[in-house]
Parts: C-alpha cells; sequence; structure tokens
C-alpha cells in the first residue's frame, strides 16, 4: 500500500455539498477536542461558546476573482474555456485554457462577457507547458476590472460541474474579503457572517487578518505514491507587522492561535521561526505540512472536510492526530455531514 491509500476514503456523492447553506452560521460543526479524544456536534453559530476571551482568530482575506473564462477562437470559432491564474509583468495574463485542437502561439481568443455577447481580446504568447499560457489582453484595464466583467465565478468541478449561479457571486467570497488574487476560495472563511463576528469580537476574542491567494494547485490530488515525492505547489501570502504584534500578545496572554482554514495554517507556519516566534512575510510558500510536522504557531484549527488524497487532508490529519481525525471523518459520514466547499466545518481544539 501507498502512503497515500491511508488518505482515500470513501464518500457517497450525494454528501458533496452543490450549495452553501442557506444562512452560513447554520452550517454543521464537527468539534473534535484532542485532549480528550472526543467528537461532539455543533453548529458555527456556537463558535463564542467554544472559544474564549484570550483567543485570537485568524481569518484570510483573500479576495477570488471570477476567474472563469469563457469564449472562442478567433480564427475558428471553436469553443475555448479557461482560467484566470494571474498577472504578471507589463499586464501580461496566465491563463489555463483548453480546447478542440491545438492552439498555437499568435492566435487570439475572443472571450464572452457575462451578457452573452463578445468582449476582450486575448493574445496567445509563451506557452508554459500543461495547457498554461501567457497572454496579451487587448485592453489598458486593471485585470481585476476586466474580469468582474467577463470572467466566472470559478468553482471546483465537484459544484455543479463549474457553473455558476448568480448567488455563487456573493456565497463563493467570505464577508471579510479584501485583497483580490484567490482562483478558489478559503472554504472555511465562507462560513462567517459579520454578526458572528461582532459576537466573537465583543466576547474578547481578537480578530486578525492575513492573506494567501488559493491558487489551482490546493484541490488537486496528489499523484506520487510517497508523500515525500509530491512536488508542492507554491501560493503567496502575508502576514504584516501589525498582525505578528497582535497575534504574539494574545498568545503573551495565554490565549490560543485559532486558524480559519488551511491557508490561513499555512501562512501562519511559514512565518514561524524554530522556537516559534512569528516573523512578518509577505512572499510565496511553498510549504508542504505532513507527517512528522511538528507546528509551532497554530493551537486550533476550524476547515472544511477535504477530497481524498490531496495536501489539505494530509495537513488537518497532520494536526488533529492520524486516528482521531480518521475517527472524525467516519462519524461525520455517519451524520451526513455535507463535504467540501459548499459544505459543513470541523474544529479541531
Amino acid at each position: 500500500m501507498s502512503d497515500l491509500d491511508q488518505y482515500d476514503y470513501p464518500l457517497p456523492e450525494e454528501l458533496i455539498a452543490q450549495a452553501p447553506a442557506p444562512v452560513r452560521t447554520d452550517a454543521r460543526l464537527l468539534v473534535v477536542d484532542r485532549r480528550d479524544g472526543t467528537i461532539a456536534h455543533r453548529h458555527i453559530r456556537d463558535l463564542p461558546e467554544l472559544l474564549s476571551p484570550t483567543d485570537c482568530l485568524v481569518l484570510n482575506d483573500t479576495r477570488v476573482v471570477p476567474a472563469r473564462l469563457v469564449g472562442r477562437r478567433t480564427a475558428t470559432g471553436g469553443h475555448w474555456e479557461g482560467l484566470f491564474w494571474e498577472v504578471g509583468p507589463e499586464g501580461l495574463w496566465r491563463i489555463m485554457g483548453k480546447t478542440r485542437g491545438k492552439l498555437t502561439s499568435g492566435e487570439t481568443i475572443t472571450l464572452e462577457g457575462l451578457d452573452g455577447q463578445d468582449d476582450l481580446v486575448l493574445h496567445l504568447g509563451a506557452r508554459e507547458g500543461e495547457g498554461v499560457w501567457i497572454v496579451r489582453p487587448e485592453t489598458d484595464e486593471d485585470a481585476f476590472t476586466a474580469l468582474e466583467r467577463v470572467g466566472r465565478v470559478p468553482l471546483p468541478p465537484y459544484i455543479r460541474k463549474g457553473r455558476m449561479i448568480e448567488s455563487d457571486r456573493q456565497r463563493y467570497q467570505t464577508v471579510f474579503a479584501r485583497n483580490p488574487g484567490a482562483v478558489a476560495a478559503p472554504t472555511a472563511g465562507l462560513h462567517f457572517t459579520e454578526a458572528l463576528l461582532r459576537r466573537l469580537d465583543d466576547l474578547g476574542v481578537t480578530l486578525c487578518r492575513v492573506t494567501l491567494h488559493v491558487g489551482l494547485g490546493t484541490f488537486r490530488p496528489i499523484a506520487t505514491d510517497t508523500l515525500d515525492a509530491h512536488q508542492m505547489h507554491s501560493e503567496w501570502g502575508r502576514l504584516d507587522e501589525e498582525t505578528v504584534g497582535r497575534i504574539e500578545s494574545c498568545r503573551a496572554n495565554g490565549g490560543r492561535v485559532v486558524a480559519v482554514g488551511t491557508t490561513v495554517v499555512r501562512v501562519l507556519e511559514t512565518a514561524a521561526d524554530p522556537q516559534g516566534r512569528l516573523c512578518p512575510f509577505s512572499s510565496q510558500t511553498d510549504l508542504f505540512i505532513r507527517p512528522p510536522y511538528e507546528f509551532r504557531a497554530v493551537d486550533v484549527l476550524l476547515t472544511n472536510f477535504h477530497l481524498p488524497k490531496t495536501t489539505l487532508l494530509v495537513l488537518v490529519r497532520t494536526f488533529g492526530g492520524d486516528a482521531l481525525i480518521r475517527q472524525a471523518y467516519e462519524e461525520a459520514l455517519r451524520q451526513e455531514y455535507r463535504f467540501y466547499s459548499y459544505g459543513d466545518a470541523m474544529l479541531i481544539l
């Protein structure tokens, strides 16, 4: 049996959430306590009862851009679909695209606007492999301004085969999203409302924000037989000096660092030195958290339920303890929790 087989589990298709809970805070919450090995059933709205006034809740304020692109090859009229990845030097875009036939450098793609009409033209430049192209958009607009007009919400394929409905524009975005750059949502943060954040603030919980722009590699299954052989994807993150000070102040007062999502874990653990002290950080991180990793910065984790054989599941099992998190997933399946991006959550204490 390969290393990866132990991170596999069967999931009935009907448990893959196709829409979020009508009220964000009504999502179910599986509470896993590592101290006594217990598992309890609560809801997101119960978080003020589960956290302490000395705790520090750390949120990822990345904003999902409408990165899914639809259009046609200008010369042939053939259907084309793509995904905006990032904007680089001189306003060039990196995109992933697919179509029938073979794309060639120098041809153009005509993107379809949200109104169904022809809109922005992309000039294909260099090809980087795995369907990634460097393209020049035929516009002087800021990339994110243009994407608001021609882009769709980049839902993962297990949600309605990636096809958005209008409500996804609001629901596949956290209420605290600020900095555009993600092509997937930091899903644990989707459960929060402004009202819940106010309740936590009134309780005395310190609210902090970091940024990690979630990339395409987040949801990809590990394709190697061993964890050591896996090439971890890189994502851009930031932890500023003010936030470091607030988190360290909470820790000095005996508070716990509560990470909302695996993306926050990656930022904080990347920024922690060997003694666990946090340092300001603004760069790419390719940190792959797997056994026998020792956590230095995070005490509590709020996270959704993750796909089999992914780096996210490996991280969560490493944090929570392999046997206990296996048991928690089995309990979630028995109790028919809703899985993945629009699904329910787990709080690991």
